[in-house]
């Protein structure tokens, strides 16, 4: 018999406390946040899907080799245990630790942006973006129709848009091109896959042109999974080979580990080349550390080397899809728009749909994230234009192409109840929505105004 109940491939050994709020303290702990929820103290919030980064729970291999951990300057067998954990799957030899994803964006993308320089990706995240346009480079997204329809049902809208690529390296040069960058699984587009076909075609158009073709990695397990499931010709591959097929395709990589290594802190840049290499670690040793640990403990890198294999378990993988889907469909039932189908980190509201009462310009994103918070203690992300909106020079608002609330589910750390939770939570906002009021921004810093901003209603 094949159950319809997906399980927790683990048991629970240890627990979080949880400290459950009343809807009148939430609105005041939202308040004196000025309505951002990136300000709230975590200690105030019940579900926290704020993110999916670094917010995992680590196994017990993870806890026994963090007691292992090697925390010499130099050398360090832990980072040995690292690199040829991270060689064996990407098959680059040029590995550089850095302490996070953002960091290791910010020392590959000063190396070879600057003015003048071009950078084309499916969708550049936000860290991505930030960190590109602050080397003085312009960075341009290149998705595909399917990608900015949230309704429309396609297995890979994640994909890189081919044409686009191609008009865009012809418009720039190929020799302001500083990177192609495709990011597996789309994170800014709503969580979704990129097919292995894609991949191929994007190496394809960057052989042609001379151009460095990058991954940003950082839920390249999550995307085998998708690509295992829905491409033709990978039934039978396992998770690792579909991964280890498309780090084959590219010049090189950057992950954060805080998502698919399955870790609290840590990240990497591997490359083929090793003069891009070398000019990145001189940048390393400034601003992180020596080369064998770039801002990471012994311990850190220890878990790292151990997730980067259990995150391509087959069980594990089932149920980590398997349930965020679970999360989407019940929202599917409940008539809440979302981004379909169902991608592999987060379910991704379409706020601009849900709140159509709300324009654009009041950030209907904003509203729906503050409501879920005072309603439930829930702690989502929009992916709007308060994330991505440009301002003209009058200052009006150049909306994002979607505004979307995004629910990332941390790997390993809630449960169905609490799932059920959110579902039921979404009930109530449901029964108000056409009460509830947009936002205005009353304070914004110059880059990454989503993290610091701050908000009131209208």
């Amino acid at each position: 018999m094949k159950h319809k109940t997906i399980i927790e491939p683990f048991r629970i050994k240890s627990i979080e406390q949880i400290t459950i709020t009343t809807e009148e303290e939430r609105v005041e702990y939202l308040k004196e946040a000025h309505n951002n929820l990136f300000l709230l103290d975590a200690d105030k919030v019940i579900i926290d899907l704020l993110t999916d980064s670094g917010t995992s729970a680590m196994s017990a291999n993870q806890w026994a080799g963090i007691m292992r951990g090697d925390e010499s300057y130099a050398g360090a067998r832990s980072w040995k245990r690292m690199k040829e954990a991270i060689v064996s799957l990407t098959t680059y030899d040029n590995v550089i630790p850095t302490h996070q994803g953002r960091a290791g964006e910010s020392i590959l993308y000063t190396q070879i942006g600057g003015k003048g320089k071009v950078f084309l990706s499916n969708t550049h995240f936000d860290t991505t973006r930030a960190n590109i346009e602050y080397s003085g480079a312009m960075a341009i997204d290149c998705i595909t129709e399917e990608g900015k329809k949230p309704s429309l049902i396609h297995p890979f809208k994640g994909n890189m848009d081919i044409e686009q690529l191609e008009d865009n390296i012809l418009k720039y040069g190929a020799e302001n091109i500083g990177a192609v960058i495709l990011t597996v699984t789309n994170n800014s587009g709503g969580g979704q896959p990129v097919s292995m076909h894609n991949a191929r075609e994007v190496k394809r158009i960057c052989d042609k042109y001379g151009v460095l073709y990058i991954l940003d990695c950082c839920r390249i397990a999550e995307n085998a999974y998708f690509i295992a499931e829905r491409e033709v010709g990978f039934e039978d591959y396992t998770y690792r080979d579909i991964a280890k097929e498309m780090f084959s395709l590219a010049d090189g990589a950057v992950m954060s580990a805080k998502k698919d290594a399955l870790v609290n802190m840590g990240g990497f840049i591997a490359l083929k080349d090793k003069k891009i290499a070398d000019s990145c670690i001189n940048t390393l040793i400034i601003k992180e550390g020596f080369v064998t640990y770039g801002g990471l403990s012994g311990r850190d890198m220890e878990a790292i080397a151990i997730g980067l294999d259990e995150v391509f378990d087959k069980d594990y993988l089932h149920y980590r899809i398997r349930s965020t889907t679970y999360l989407g469909d019940k929202l599917i039932e409940l008539g809440v728009p979302v981004m379909r189908p169902i991608g592999g980190h987060a379910v991704y509201i379409d706020a601009k749909e849900f709140y159509n009462h709300i324009p654009v310009d009041q950030f209907p994103g904003q509203s729906l994230a503050c409501d879920l918070y005072v309603k439930g203690g829930i702690r989502g992300c929009e992916i709007g234009s308060v994330m991505f909106g440009k301002r003209d020079e009058k200052g009006k608002l150049i909306p994002a192409p979607m505004e979307l609330v995004r629910l990332a589910i941390p790997r390993r750390v809630y449960t169905q109840s609490h799932i059920d939770y959110v579902i039921e939570t979404f009930e109530e906002i449901i029964a108000e929505k056409s009460q509830s009021k947009g936002m205005r921004i009353t304070y914004e810093p110059e880059f990454l105004r989503h993290f610091t901003a701050h908000f009131e209603r209208v």
